[in-house]
């Protein structure tokens, strides 16, 4: 009797992380994502029956992944407040740089989501979990108000800046991002410090 595959979901989205860096976004497809982990496509199918859906569990896990580190971070160091608000811009420059894959995922799916309504409610839940995530650092170092906002709102315009911030890293290859998020790591500390 043959032995059951014993690959997980988590190891196909790993084997669609390294094909898209090895290879690029345009070259993510389910048959590369199962040569990568070794099975067969119909392993594939069985966890992701589209393209698009890889594609959004592998955004998930590369956002939550990135966000679980700095809460672990805060943990393991004991850095927290302005010191978690400057690694995680740090975190957010990386992720923007034009060779990164994470928001040309996410952008991909942002597109198709304006015509997928599953798309769109999983991106739209995407968004949520940040914006609490940064609701409560923001909270935490602000109290009730951050540049004449509440905490939740003040969290949606970070979140927003960090995206839009991306398509500048992306669709401009002049975009001096180390600049502007030098300033924009003054300004926050600034307003977010002074409480």
């Amino acid at each position: 009797m043959a032995e059951p595959n014993v690959i997980t979901k988590q190891d196909l989205i790993e084997s669609a992380k390294t094909c898209i860096v090895e290879n690029g976004i345009n070259q993510l497809t389910l048959k590369a994502v199962a040569e990568g982990a070794g099975v067969t496509q119909g392993t594939v199918y069985y966890h992701f029956k589209t393209k698009e859906q890889l594609m959004i569990e592998v955004v998930e896990d590369m956002c939550k992944t990135s966000w679980e580190r700095l809460e672990q971070m805060k943990e393991d160091t004991g850095q927290q407040g302005i010191e978690w608000m400057k690694a995680g811009l740090e975190a957010a420059y990386e992720r923007n740089s034009s060779d990164a894959s994470y928001h040309s995922l996410f952008f991909s799916l942002v597109a198709a989501g304006l015509h997928n309504h599953n798309i769109r409610e999983r991106i739209g839940g995407l968004l949520a979990y940040e914006n609490d995530v940064l609701q409560k650092q923001i909270q935490a170092l602000a109290g009730d108000e951050c540049c004449g906002m509440s905490p939740d709102v003040c969290s949606v315009f970070v979140n927003a800046l960090i995206d839009g911030l991306a398509v500048q890293s992306l669709m401009r290859s002049d975009f001096d991002g180390k600049k502007v998020f030098d300033y924009l790591e003054r300004l926050l500390a600034k307003q977010l410090g002074s409480r």
